[in-house]
């Protein structure tokens, strides 16, 4: 018999390393009972027990995401253990790094199911329960790339691109029900995790995220602050709000400057890749299972820009304050 704890439950996916560990670290700081998914029971054990140490309760559902049949089984495990679920964050991600012409046609399939697919299979096990409830939200981590495709990256770019035209659709749906459940998209910058370490990779540079770098916890923070304000999309990072707002105002110039810097930037001077090593497309990598990824030293802890976006009403009062102390000021002059 499902039983209903007083903490708030919540489910991660690709809850082993990266956003998805730091998203399930911030939920566990608040107390919540978090459902972790993931592939490598390796990388989801030692994020459990990261949980377990920050307050919250962990439980771990080794999960294939590309599967729509485990992600059901595993929000049915989850019920059962935590009771009915109130946040679900879909997070679950692969990439490669290639031209398009380089990219198996097996191979795109693949990342177009773990990074989209999985994300319409999350939504749906989280509505079958949400909706019927009247209560819930689902937090969509998306990236400054489903508005600015880069080259190198085209599956994962695609992916993005659909996951944010499948939340505009389903939301459009819920609110035309008058629903109370909520989804939101969280759109990244280029963030420090292992993918970059794990990823299929065919170019001739060890892959890079294009700075300005942020630390998983700072979108982390972001999808917990998603999860309990009713925005539809928040962008996290100067960067991503650059690369978002100049591609709709010069998306033709975004073409040519990519086109000359986006090899580059994407890849590391001077640090050639194993063309043989392993990656986690097909078979998770439980080695490389972490939080953080390599580049730690570049990157930031903490994003003032996001921090204005979440304290809108205090910066509106602060203007408005100041603004009133300028006309007073004026009106003593005169």
């Amino acid at each position: 018999m499902k039983r209903r704890t007083a903490k708030q439950v919540v489910v991660v996916t690709g809850a082993s390393a990266g956003v998805g560990r730091a998203t399930a670290h911030a939920f566990a700081k608040r107390g919540a009972s978090i459902g972790l998914l993931a592939r490598g029971e390796e990388g989801l054990k030692a994020a459990t027990a990261e949980v377990e140490a920050f307050g919250g309760q962990g439980f771990a559902v080794p999960t294939d995401v590309a599967e729509a049949g485990q992600v059901e089984a595993a929000a049915e495990a989850i019920e059962e253990r935590f009771g009915a679920i109130d946040v679900w964050v879909n997070d679950a991600m692969a990439t490669i790094f290639a031209p398009f012409t380089e990219i198996t046609a097996e191979a795109f399939t693949r990342a177009t199911q773990v990074t989209y697919l999985g994300t319409v299979y999350g939504t749906m096990a989280a509505l079958k329960r949400m909706v019927p409830r009247n209560h819930g939200a689902v937090v969509q981590v998306g990236s400054a790339l489903a508005y600015r495709a880069i080259p190198l990256q085209s599956a994962y770019c695609g992916g993005k691109f659909a996951i944010r035209g499948f939340t505009d659709s389903v939301r459009t749906e819920l609110l035309h029900d008058k629903s109370r459940v909520w989804i939101s998209m969280v759109q990244l910058p280029a963030v420090n995790t292992p993918q970059f370490n794990w990823c299929r990779s065919k170019l001739p540079g060890h892959p890079q995220p294009v700075p300005p770098i942020y630390q998983p916890e700072v979108p982390a923070e972001a999808v917990v602050w998603a999860a309990h304000h009713r925005r539809r999309e928040i962008t996290v990072g100067g960067s991503a709000v650059k690369a978002i707002v100049g591609n709709k105002l010069a998306p033709r110039f975004a073409d040519w400057y990519l086109a000359r810097t986006g090899y580059a930037s994407q890849q590391i001077t001077g640090m050639p890749i194993d063309p043989d090593r392993p990656d986690n497309l097909f078979d998770a990598v439980p080695d490389l299972a972490a939080t953080h990824g390599m580049f730690d030293d570049q990157a930031k802890p903490q994003s003032y820009q996001l921090w204005a976006t979440t304290h809108r009403p205090l910066i509106a009062a602060a203007a408005i304050a100041a603004g009133m102390v300028a006309t007073g000021l004026g009106w003593r002059r005169r």
